[in-house]
């Protein structure tokens, strides 16, 4: 019998059995609540769905909320566990997220996305490295307003590359994929995890990072839009020069020199014409919603005139709606934002709630045990937690999988054996995001890239090693320079 549209049986069977494994065969550990037991059976089945694509992850999200709900993991009371199953709705971090995707959609509605590229490889589109280095700077400059890293790598920017590659004669087709394409391709993916990296609004799990560790440390570090900004703008600068020139090293392009391309890229700026309408109003909210998350306002006039990010992000997306930038029925159709919403309320509901129910921190407990016992300092602590915790992405495809599995353990117990929190906090988030390098299906935008069948399985994977350990080693050794010098820790 044929299985029923978006959904797949063997994953749900799995995912399941996980379920009622932890609830009815594992014994409660001694010290555990067998309420925040029974919610982890439910967590790990929800992360083992999405893992295994049992169905979208929001109608996954959607069944979680109900059994949390249903069975009353979170309270004894129906109506109390019902309000706990939708707490995560007024989560301002995850309508952020949502708001922000809504406002990405102005880039490619109004063409500004594709004008950007255009522009930065006519200036420096001399040299295939050259090429390489304004895709990468093309993708940082929309990042903070894009943060569907899916839509920003392979919907905006791999379709720019595309034809770049096939007009100097690269094509996979052909076996010319070394020619260009090939160099090109890499550095469109592996530009994406360092520009997620950099900004709250990069990609849709770095809201999820921060409440992580707010709930960690007891609201004591509530990380800000423009403290993440300013801590990842000088790692990420550095990795984001010193990445093309690793894969430049690896995948050497055949051609290196590209004097036409200049011309081809304002070819295509002529072809759009002058900043339209809706392209000078994008650039406008662009420029309003970067000084306000940056609290460019309260730096001057004082505290009081701070802005929530969110209360930001809804005045910029009513900004382009009054402007009729965006109408209504484009905010409707964004299903993307509407999903994000959904399952990142589920899943930040869950993972706060093993958190109120001591499970994170007993959990944290036996990974501290664990390490504590090689006799390893706090370095070295950091090190071993931080390393097991990035490469475990080898077996995830989905981040927000693996950061809602691993990234609050992990950070509670990194705490507990003496690592600065600030600097740990720091460099897990940069992690959550640069892990997108290993794999072809290490987050959304590898598998566009990919089946664009420029770059070798055996490519990808070691070039995303290399880059991986280039990216981690900044993040941690210069990024945590940067941060003593800016008094994070």
């Amino acid at each position: 019998m044929a299985e029923p549209a978006g959904v797949k049986f063997s994953s749900a069977l799995i995912s399941v059995a996980l379920t009622l494994i932890i609830w009815f065969v594992i014994p409660v550990p001694e010290g555990v609540d067998p309420k925040a037991w029974h919610l982890l059976a439910l967590f790990v089945g929800t992360i083992a769905a999405i893992i295994g694509k049992a169905m979208p992850i929001g109608a996954i999200a959607i069944v979680a909320i109900m059994l949390v709900a249903i069975t009353g993991v979170t309270s004894p009371k129906p109506g109390d566990a019902l309000k706990d199953a939708l707490s995560g709705f007024s989560n301002s971090l995850i309508w952020l997220i949502g708001i922000a995707i809504m406002i990405s959609r102005g880039l490619s509605k109004s063409g500004l996305g594709s004008r950007i590229a255009y522009w930065f490889i006519s200036i420096f589109g001399k040299k295939t490295l050259g090429i390489g280095y304004a895709l990468a700077a093309s993708e940082t400059l929309i990042a903070p307003v894009t943060p569907s890293n899916t839509a920003r790598g392979g919907g905006i920017i791999h379709p720019i590359m595309r034809p770049i590659a096939a007009g100097f004669g690269s094509d996979p087709e052909q076996g010319t994929e070394k020619k260009m394409g090939r160099f090109l391709a890499l550095v469109n993916y592996n530009t994406n995890p360092i520009t997620s990296a950099m900004f709250i609004t990069a990609t849709a799990p770095n809201p999820l990072v921060v409440k992580l560790i707010s709930d960690a440390t007891g609201a004591g570090i509530s990380i800000t839009w423009g403290q993440w900004a300013l801590a990842a703008l000088v790692p990420g600068i550095i990795a984001l020069i010193l990445m093309p020139l690793v894969v430049y090293y690896m995948c050497p392009p055949e051609l290196k020199e590209t004097p036409e391309a200049p011309k081809f890229a304002r070819e295509k700026l002529a072809e759009m014409g002058p900043l339209n309408r809706s392209e000078m109003i994008m650039i406008s909210v662009f420029a309003l919603l970067l000084v306000l998350w940056a609290g460019i306002p309260a730096m001057i006039f004082g505290k009081e005139y701070a802005l929530d990010a969110t209360t930001v992000a809804f005045l910029g997306l009513s900004i382009l709606l009054v402007t009729n930038v965006l109408t209504w029925n484009d905010v409707l159709t964004e299903k993307g934002a509407w999903d994000t919403i959904v399952w990142f309320a589920a899943l930040v509901m869950m993972a706060s709630f093993l958190g109120k129910l001591g499970l994170i921190q007993w959990f944290s407990e036996q990974i501290q045990g664990g390490i504590e016992s090689t006799g390893v300092g706090w370095v070295g602590a950091t090190l071993l937690l931080v390393g097991v915790y990035f490469y475990a992405h080898y077996f995830f495809a989905s981040t927000t999988a693996h950061i809602t599995a691993m990234f609050g353990a992990f950070f509670t117990a990194g705490i507990a054996l003496g690592a600065p929190p600030m600097y740990l906090a720091l460099l897990m988030a940069g992690a959550s995001s640069l892990m997108m390098s290993l794999t072809h299906y290490g987050t959304g935008t590898a598998p566009i890239i990919f089946a664009s069948g420029y770059v070798t399985l055996k490519e990808w994977w070691q070039v995303g090693f290399v880059v991986s350990v280039v990216n981690l080693t900044i993040w941690a050794v210069i990024g945590g320079l940067w941060w003593k010098v800016l008094g994070y820790w």
